[in-house]
């Protein structure tokens, strides 16, 4: 691990998948640019290195969750976390890109200078906090609290007698064998987790308050194995990459555009996948439309197989209390329980929790807008990692990351000391993150907010975004400061500005 040297030309938060990746872009696209990826955690791998609960996994296809310049060889399309992890590792040190991140380095405050064009960043790490400074900042530290998990307060807890654990911070020795486990949630990690504990030799209750939908899919892609016998990894990676990308596109806008439709295609293929269950499918059953919160895969219809076995179950009603043997339903039912496993979500949060400042002034995100879906409006020499809401995140996070370098080239061969979006006209604003789901509506009013023509919405389009990355206008909506000029204090430009 590097220490950490007093001033960088780039410094990266977070050394997860849209940290590695920038990390890559940077030295492919900026060579010379000296730069240090900040991890307040112990190793790399965010949210893969995070979450150790049985069967953690992804839920988006490998080949597009995957870097684009480090072909996924894998044998599973939908991997398991240890498999990421180990990629994520394998990549990061082939390319050199572990010898730039410092571990235990937590930002805390970043604040920029117009009269110095620099960032001061406060950093606290295992010997204390320090001060580094930096000419561009790139926030990859993901939307998610590391440190805290979203349960709401469930009356009666307190009269529980079995053990409560949320997957954000899984017992390493909790023993599920032979026990009876409630699993209060509807989404990714209660989907995820049911099936895993019924290996485990759990008795396992699937509670939610309302349905998802689930979609079962394939863990293993025969024709991207075959792809790769004929053609070099780099090939079969890009063709199966690309096909990933346009079949998912696909379905999104078919659910999106014939929402109806969709309901019934997905309607019948959960029929089926619960064929000889005598589970309702009112189970399956969402009030939303497909893609008003994210789809839950589930590879080889895990899930399905579980309640067709009845090594599972699942319940949809509320609780009206906890009791000391487990759950007391509103229906009046009680659910046994040995342990409850709260999967009731996750707590957002922008930049990591950093504080941002610009030339004495806090930035509320969620006051400003967000440009080309990670600079925000005011903000000099910097951004902030966002990723798909319909695909995986690397997809969106690898053209944040290659417009992101563009940009710091574009600051020194223009001779300019900064630059930052600026919207000249008013706009109609819609939250960033467009999905129903409740860890986003609890926490969207902290982030930038997208508005209403080019380049300050967000498309979820993987298509049309790649080829605007290649094509993107560097002065579009967009202020230059040249070398030597400063702001006044009320925030104008200098009248010798070279703004652009």
């Amino acid at each position: 691990m590097p220490d950490l040297k007093d001033h960088y030309d780039v410094v990266v938060v977070g050394a997860g998948l849209s940290g590695i990746d920038a990390g890559y872009r940077l030295q492919t696209m900026c060579p010379g640019r000296d730069y240090v990826i900040l991890e307040a955690r112990h190793g790399l791998g965010g949210t893969w290195d995070l979450f150790k609960y049985p069967g953690v996994r992804s839920d988006s296809d490998m080949y597009t969750l995957g870097f684009p310049f480090e072909p996924w060889t894998g044998d599973k399309s939908i991997a398991d976390a240890a498999d990421i992890l180990d990629y994520l590792k394998s990549t990061a040190a082939k390319y050199g890109i572990d010898d730039h991140i410092s571990y235990d380095s937590k930002l805390t405050d970043a604040d920029w200078s117009s009269e110095d064009a620099v960032w001061t960043l406060t950093v606290q790490t295992a010997g204390g906090a320090r001060e580094v400074t930096a000419n561009f900042v790139y926030m990859c530290s993901g939307y998610y609290n590391y440190e805290q998990g979203y349960t709401p307060e469930f009356p009666g807890r307190e009269d529980f007698t079995g053990q409560v654990v949320h997957p954000q911070f899984w017992p390493e020795d909790l023993d599920v064998k032979g026990k009876d486990v409630v699993v209060i949630g509807s989404g990714a990690t209660a989907v995820t987790l049911v099936p895993s504990l019924v290996e485990l030799g759990a008795r396992p209750t699937m509670l939610q308050r309302s349905p998802s939908y689930v979609i079962a899919q394939p863990d293993r892609d025969g024709s991207a194995a075959k792809l790769r016998k004929r053609l070099s990894a780099e090939r079969a990676h890009s063709i199966t990459r690309w096909r990933y990308v346009l079949a998912t596109q696909g379905f999104y806008q078919f659910c999106r555009r014939m929402p109806k439709t969709a309901k019934k295609a997905l309607r019948k293929a959960t029929e089926s996948q619960l064929k000889g269950s005598g589970v309702g499918l009112e189970n399956f059953q969402p009030k939303y439309n497909p893609w008003d919160e994210r789809l839950c895969v589930v590879p080889r219809g895990d899930l399905f197989k579980a309640l067709r076995e009845h090594t599972a179950d699942i319940v949809t009603d509320t609780i009206d209390r906890w009791t000391p043997e487990g759950v007391k339903l509103s229906s009046g039912r009680v659910l046994p329980a040995d342990i409850i496993v709260t999967a009731t979500g996750l707590n957002m949060l922008a930049a990591g929790g950093a504080q941002l400042t610009v030339d004495g002034e806090k930035v509320d995100f969620g006051e400003r807008y967000i440009y080309r879906g990670m600079m925000v409006e005011g903000v000099p020499n910097a951004a902030i990692c966002i990723g798909y809401t319909n695909a995986s995140w690397t997809l969106r996070a690898d053209l944040s990351a290659q417009y992101f370098c563009k940009f710091v080239n574009h600051v020194s061969t223009s001779g300019s000391a900064y630059g930052y979006p600026t919207a000249h006209e008013a706009m109609r604003s819609r939250p960033a993150i467009d999905l129903q789901s409740g860890y986003v509506q609890r926490s969207i009013a902290d982030f930038p907010k997208q508005g209403d023509r080019r380049p300050w919405f967000l498309r979820q389009n993987y298509v049309l975004d790649n080829r605007d990355t290649k094509r993107a206008d560097l002065t579009q909506d967009m202020t230059y400061v040249a070398v030597g000029d400063v702001r006044t204090p009320n925030g104008d430009l200098h009248p010798s500005s070279g703004a652009a």
